[in-house]
Formats: structure tokens, sequence, C-alpha cells
């Protein structure tokens, strides 16, 4: 192969999921085989949903231990008790307090937020409480970042200084938030807002307070948020040491909304979380976990404005939710490199099915930081629209740990601006669609070798049947490391309309399985230097191009079906480079 197209090869399949396409508004058929709307999801207000805790282990693939759910004393306390003001103005911090130790002092129960505009500062949960908002009620955190201190913590998979969350808890025991009121995390007050996300009326009211960058280009809330900003290139953990120094940049500091820290017996059931700092819910380390029935609302422009983020938690059920947010939707995460790997505790046992997700980086998505692994995960019955990406895998070289064993089926996207289905082992923290800040080249994929080590990420036995997909970018792109390749990844039942087809890059032991391809340019399917693929049932719209690609000089064992052409010879292309012996037709 010339170089210059294998260099145009590579650049086209292998920027990992930073194309800038515009999202299309496409309708397409869906396929009898591989069509999801016979087991299609709901999530509260989207159809019938899931009405009991035991439907959740209905289909599980691996063993799924019974997730321990919260019981509470029937004693209960308003926060009016102690002197809560529904005005939206009065400080009402002591009163949540108050009530909070009362019950706690009784031994549990719950806490009443009634109807109203409660203004306070940070919540901070106690064992054996339910904090109970009933609808018509809104809880809207301070501005006043005089009342979040700095407390040491873990944020982005980093052990690190934040402040503190607007809600928290640690080492807690049967906790829940129930209701259907609305918790605000006041964010806007908090975020970094870039220009090129604002309209220009919107840009010039915001930039009446706060401060600007160097270029003009990204507004601060303060000037001590902004020299937060310059502290080293760790995306948003800034390299300092000391509480000290974190003190001396605490604007910069957003907390997430809600953190629960090595909890245990965790629910939240029914409320509206929305406007969060930075995440929005954050269990870390925590174990039997219930979220459902969630409303997750962020704006489309916040910085880090994630809508879940289970981090290194065991045994979690995650159903019947909505998220719109600003970054990635329902995340699985385990720590960042070194950090997460001497913290050795995996995401493990969960599952997650009907829920609905608007706008978002990712609809589910596992990783950057998985460096202490995460296995046995089921996802079915949701449905993404609009996500940049669908179903989205992602880590970089310095990462290590695995992620292994998930089982995702039933879903369906619709207008997806770039991949359906992403695995980028070359993440370096682009959005999907790129920012004015951002260059598809720092994710471009590296084709030396280098040394497998403990810092080597590993993804492996994955699973997805019937996933219909109306309207993409690019329908799959399954991309490994040259010396760690991706394992075992099997797609079956699927119906895929998209503008590009499916590629695999540094990939082994592919199963592609009665997977319709409708493409707008190019072949349905490319192969570069992957191992053991196999593809049965394989089918596509009629074009000029080539059906099949297969190309690199490391591919071996490519199996195609026969039945699957009407002429292989014209319709399956080899790259010069390839071996002889690499592709069989049979």
């Amino acid at each position: 192969m010339k170089s210059s197209l294998k260099s145009n090869l590579l650049l086209a399949l292998t920027v990992a999921g930073v194309f800038q396409f515009s999202c299309q508004r496409q309708t397409a058929s869906r396929a009898t085989s591989g069509g999801a709307s016979a087991n299609a999801s709901a999530t509260s207000g989207y159809g019938q949903g899931i009405t009991s805790v035991d439907q959740m282990y209905e289909n599980i693939e691996f063993n799924m231990p019974r997730v321990k759910e919260t019981k509470f004393p029937d004693y209960r306390v308003s926060i009016t008790k102690y002197g809560a003001v529904a005005d939206g103005i009065t400080k009402n911090t002591k009163a949540f307090e108050q009530a909070i130790n009362d019950v706690a002092a009784k031994g549990g129960g719950t806490v009443v937020i009634p109807r109203g505009l409660w203004l306070t500062g940070p919540i901070v949960m106690k064992s054996n409480i339910n904090l109970h908002a009933e609808a018509g009620s809104m809880i809207i955190f301070s501005k006043d970042f005089d009342d979040y201190p700095v407390v040491e913590t873990s944020f982005e998979g980093l052990n690190t200084y934040r402040t503190q969350s607007p809600i928290s808890g640690r080492d807690l025991t049967n906790i829940a938030i129930t209701g259907s009121g609305t918790f605000d995390g006041n964010g806007d007050a908090w975020r970094p807002v870039k220009k090129s996300k604002m309209t220009t009326a919107q840009w010039q009211k915001l930039t009446k307070t706060g401060v600007l960058n160097a270029k003009g280009d990204m507004w601060y809330p303060s000037a001590n948020a902004l020299k937060g900003d310059t502290q080293g290139s760790n995306f948003n953990v800034p390299d300092l040491k000391t509480r000290a120094e974190f003190e001396a940049i605490k604007d910069y500091l957003r907390p997430v909304l809600l953190s629960f820290i090595n909890c245990k017996t965790v629910l939240l059931d029914g409320p509206t979380f929305q406007n969060s700092p930075a995440w929005n819910l954050h269990p870390l380390m925590c174990q039997d976990v219930i979220i459902r029935n969630l409303n997750v609302r962020n704006p489309w422009y916040s910085q880090n404005g994630d809508g879940l983020d289970l981090e290194s938690c065991k045994n979690a059920l995650v159903y019947n939710n909505t998220f719109d947010v600003g970054d990635d939707a329902i995340c699985f995460k385990s720590g960042k490199d070194k950090d997460g790997r001497d913290r050795g505790v995996p995401t493990e046992n969960v599952v997650v099915k009907n829920n609905v997700v608007y706008h978002g980086h990712g609809g589910f998505v596992v990783g950057s930081e998985m460096s202490s692994g995460v296995r046995n995960i089921h996802v079915s019955n949701c449905t993404f629209m609009g996500t940049d990406i669908g179903l989205r895998f992602k880590s970089t070289r310095g990462r290590g740990g695995v992620v292994e064993n998930i089982w995702i089926s039933n879903i369906d996207m619709i207008n997806i601006p770039t991949q359906a289905i992403s695995f980028n082992l070359f993440y370096g923290g682009n959005s999907p669609v790129l920012e004015e800040d951002q260059r598809a080249s720092d994710e471009a994929r590296v084709e030396k070798l280098v040394p497998v080590t403990e810092e080597t990420p590993s993804f492996k036995n994955i699973w997805m049947r019937n996933i219909t997909v109306s309207g993409a970018a690019e329908a799959v792109a399954l991309q490994g490391l040259p010396e760690m390749n991706l394992q075992n990844v099997n797609i079956e039942n699927a119906y895929l309309k998209a503008t590009r087809g499916i590629s695999a890059v540094d990939a082994t032991g592919i199963t592609l399985k009665n997977v319709k391809v409708i493409t707008e340019k190019g072949p349905a399917l490319t192969i570069y230097n992957s191992k053991n693929v196999t593809v049965e049932g394989l089918t596509y719209n009629d074009t000029k191009e080539p059906v099949v690609r297969v190309l690199g000089p490391l591919t071996q064992n490519v199996k195609l079906n026969n039945k699957d052409f009407t002429n292989t010879a014209s319709q399956i292309s080899k790259g010069k480079d390839l071996g002889k012996t690499a592709v069989s037709i049979k």
C-alpha cells in the first residue's frame, strides 16, 4: 500500500470518535431480525418501565447478587420544625442539619422537604436517613463559595481536594433521597463557559460579570477560578500537593452535586437533579446502590456536566431514568492511572435497564478512568436520542485496568452526530464533536508498539445484540491498541444506518452476525490489522464501493460468508500488504 493511501486510511479509521459531522435527521425502517421495538424501553413517563425490582434480575447473563434495599423507621420530621423558610432567599442550612440530626438521634426515619423554594448550603447526610423532597419542592444550593469548604476527596479518578459537594455522605449505611422534588446545584455560579457554546447575546450577558482568559474565549466566575485553570495539564485536577495550595484556588474546585463515598445500601428514587457545578451524581466505592425514576439535567454547554458517574461501585441497579446533560450520561469508572490501580476496587455487578438519554457526549459509557477495572455489566432497553456517541468505551495508554464481561441488548439510537458504537483506546479528553480548542490529531492512532505493562488497558468479552441505529456519522468504530488488541467483541442482530459503516482496527476475535449496514459512502466494513474476524449474515445497500475492505500486514484469519455476496471479486477489496491466507470466503 502506498504510504499516502495508508495514512489517509488510518486517519479516516482511527481518529477515535472526534469527527466534526453535522447530525442529519434520518429515518429508517427497523430490520425484522435486528429491531428492538418488541423490547423497546421506557423510563418514567415513557410507557410502563420497570415496575418491580424483581424485573431487574430477569435475563441477566452473570450471577447478579440481590441488591440490599433501604428500610426506614416511621419517624418523620419536616425541615420547617427547625425554622426553614420557603422563600428562596433565606438560607436554611441549619434547619436541614438540625432536622437530619433529630431523625438520626431517633435511630433513623424521614426528613421531609415540603413544597416551596428552599435555599441552603451543603446538606450532609447521616446513616438511616431518607431525605424526601415532596412534589413542588425545590432545593436551591447557595452561590456563596464560602459555604463550601475544601475537602479531601477523589475527582476524575485521582486523589485530590475539591470543595464540599452540595449533597454528601461518607461511610454511611442505609441512606436515600426520594420524592418528586428538584435539587438544583446552581452550577452556573461555578462553571467556566466557552464562548463557542454561547450565542452573541448570551455571551454579552454572561461577560458582564466574572473574568475572561487571555484569549477572551473562556469565561470564569472569578479571577481565583481563572488562576486555578492554569495549574498543570491534568484535565480539571490541578497538579498541586497541599491543602493550602488548593485553598488558594478554591473557586476553581467546583464540586460534584452529589457525592456518596464508601456508603452501603443507597437509594436515589424520584427527584430531579440538575444544574450541577461539575458531575451530577457520583457514588464512589459504594455497595448495594439503586438509582431509579430520576430526571438528571444539565445545560448542554456545561463543562464536565456528566449525569451519573458510578465509580468503583459493587451491586447496583440503574433504571427508569432520563438524562439530558453536558457530558457523558450513564458513565462507569474505577479510578485513574496509579491512583486507580492502587485503589483496586472495580465497578462490578451492575444492571442498567429502561433509560432514555437525550443530549450527552455518550449514552452509556465506560471510562476513560477505568484503572481498577469494570466487569459484569448488563445494559438493555435504552434509547439514545441525539447523544454525541451512543455506546462509548474509552481509555488510553497509562490507565491499566481490565474492562470485561459486558452485555448490551435492545438499544435504539437516532440522530447520533459521530459513532453509534465507539471503542477509543487513544482517548485524550476531546469531546466527540470537536470544540474550537480541540484537534482530532490529539487522539490519532499511534501504530508503534509499546511494552505491555500494568499501565496497558484491556477491553474484552463484550456482547451487543438487537441494536438499531437510525442516523449516525459512523456506525461502529472498534479500535484497540497495537500492543493490546480489543478482544472478543460480538455484534448480533443489528440495523445500522449511518454515513459510514463499521471499522475494526487492532481488534481480535470480532464476530458480526446478522448485521445490516446502510451507508452513504465507503464500505460497509473495513478491517485493518485485526485477527480472527468472523462475519455471517452481513447485509447492506448497493453502492459502487466495495462492501468489505481488508487491509494491514497483521490481519489474519478473516472469515467471510460467500452467501453474503453476489460477486466476491468486486465486493471484497484486499490490500496489497495483506497476507495471501488472511481472508477466507466460504
